[in-house]
């Protein structure tokens, strides 16, 4: 049975289907794998096992009465916490929100329930989701399947690290400066970042539990082992949401070509901006290599936008997005810091301090400025089809809890680098709205994860995903956390406690 913990999640639903295997069968699986490995990774912190026993039973008795709920019909899975489940805890590893219980599912929680889930935990993240590490004074420290000394990055983090160790099914994270796409890296899954609005994200912390606004930049998507679990996800989560539906359906166009000879790749593997490590980028470029010894043609001069430009404004719209969640006098003297300062003085921290009390029209200016790189990025996308870069610059990161963030830094090729470039690569494709898929293509020599990041055009999310599936057959593809079986509770500090019941 231990296989069965790594299989992914379209293969799961179609043994359901045809009751291969029981719901009940593998709820059990994965509990049993969770009260094994997780104290050692503290990957999932909130269970809520009694009522998916109830749920997993009752997807059996249905299914052998020949019903099915939906594509999901009997999957057992978690989310990440910062995306409200009914009846179920969700902290957003905030301890003001540490006993909150929301009355009703995020929107796209419901979606993943209609269509047959089996929710069953919640998974670990920073808190508010703002950081690109995960941990948290609620529930602790999360650490990396591969290596436990290790960040599985953030801030779907938890749920990165839930998927390579076998704890779950499917996940459902979010994402607005990577937090997605960076822990799929990290870990070695797959991970989707849909085009902006496709998925409907009412229920995501932040904002506060309520909050009916949906922030700039700001998507839900879903994580998986395989390019078809993204598929998957797809099918069931995007869609206008249930005021917007009246009106209007979503109808996603399917992948560009049939054969990745047939894809027109582009490669930015690496930029003196923002430089890649030379540990992540020799993966890369064997990836690249493998993909042109299998028929494709890879352009690796295309450059659809300048990477500091683009890096600048995304900062700028990323803290517009975000500045409602800093407290009332952290804002006030950030804006006082601002106007008293140089008009000269460029700074980091006089530039963070602008961009979160920047005036609408300061962020008018950026919006049009974001909207003018989209129509470059249009224009890019008539002679490729994708481009292919890093998530971020380096493999998984040791963990770094220093109470300042802007101090720490990452090491990249011997040099210390701002630790806020984790976000550069992200933020060059979310800021301009566009889908983008992860997929593992290889291991450092360290044995540490390496994802790609697969870049399509606005609402070509299926070409994103058909792409990171062909690229999979060639090289790379989900591979079991190494360390997933030998950890133990004695190797790391986990937080707090283990999961608990947060019905």
């Amino acid at each position: 049975m231990t296989e069965l913990g790594f299989t992914p999640a379209t293969d799961l639903a179609g043994a359901l289907r045809r009751r291969e295997i029981a719901s009940r069968e593998l709820l059990n699986h994965y509990l049993g794998r969770i009260e094994r490995d997780n104290p050692a990774l503290n990957a999932v912190v909130t269970l809520d096992e009694e009522r998916a026993r109830r749920q997993a039973w009752a997807a059996d008795e249905a299914a052998a009465r020949g019903e099915l709920w939906g594509p999901l019909h009997g999957l057992p899975m978690t989310v990440k916490d910062s995306i409200e489940t009914a009846g179920l805890r969700t902290t957003a590893g905030a301890t003001e929100l540490a006993d909150h219980v929301p009355e009703r599912d995020a929107d796209a929680v419901a979606r993943l329930r209609s269509a047959g889930a089996v929710i069953f935990g919640k998974t670990n993240l920073p808190t508010y989701a703002m950081d690109v590490q995960s941990y948290n004074p609620v529930f602790g420290t999360t650490n990396n399947p591969w290596d436990t000394a290790r960040t599985p990055g953030g801030s779907s983090g938890g749920a990165a690290a839930a998927l390579a160790a076998g704890l779950t099914g499917f996940e459902l994270g979010s994402d607005i400066g990577g937090s997605i796409r960076n822990p799929a890296h990290f870990c070695g899954v797959f991970g989707l970042k849909p085009s902006y609005g496709i998925v409907p994200a009412r229920g995501h912390i932040p904002g506060p539990p309520s909050t009916l606004t949906t922030a700039d930049i700001s998507v839900i998507g879903p994580m998986g082992r395989s390019a078809d679990d993204l598929d998957l996800g797809l099918d069931v989560l995007a869609g206008p949401d249930p005021i917007a539906s009246v009106a209007w359906r979503l109808d996603l166009p399917p992948p560009r070509a049939d054969s990745l000879a047939r894809y027109r790749l582009a490669a930015w593997l690496d930029d003196p901006y923002c430089p890649t490590d030379s540990d992540v980028l020799e993966v890369l470029a064997a990836a690249v290599d493998a993909l042109r010894g299998n028929g494709a043609a890879v352009d690796e001069r295309a450059r659809p936008v300048e990477l500091p430009a683009a890096d600048r404004l995304f900062r700028q719209l990323l803290q517009g997005a975000v500045c409602n969640g800093y407290p009332r006098r952290v804002f006030d003297r950030l804006r006082d810091e601002a106007a008293a300062a140089s008009p000269d003085d460029d700074s980091p921290r006089l530039r963070t301090a602008r961009d979160i009390t920047q005036r609408k029209r300061d962020w008018n200016s950026a919006h049009e400025r974001r909207l003018q790189l989209a129509s470059r990025w249009a224009t890019f996308f008539r002679d490729h089809d994708v481009l292919l870069c890093p998530v971020t610059p380096t493999a998984a990161i040791p963990h770094d809890h220093a109470p300042d963030l802007d101090a720490r830094t990452i090491s990249v090729n011997g040099q210390h680098r701002p630790y806020w470039d984790q976000l550069t690569w992200a933020g060059l494709t979310g800021m301009a709205y566009l889908p983008a898929a992860v997929v593992p293509v290889g291991r450092t020599r360290q044995g540490l994860p390496v994802g790609l990041q697969v870049v399509a055009a606005h609402l070509e999310d299926r070409t994103a995903v058909d792409v990171a599936r062909r690229i999979a057959t060639v090289v790379g593809g989900f591979l079991p956390a190494v360390g997933a079986q030998q950890v133990s509770t004695s190797e790391t500090s986990s937080g707090p406690s283990g999961p608990r019941s947060g019905t």
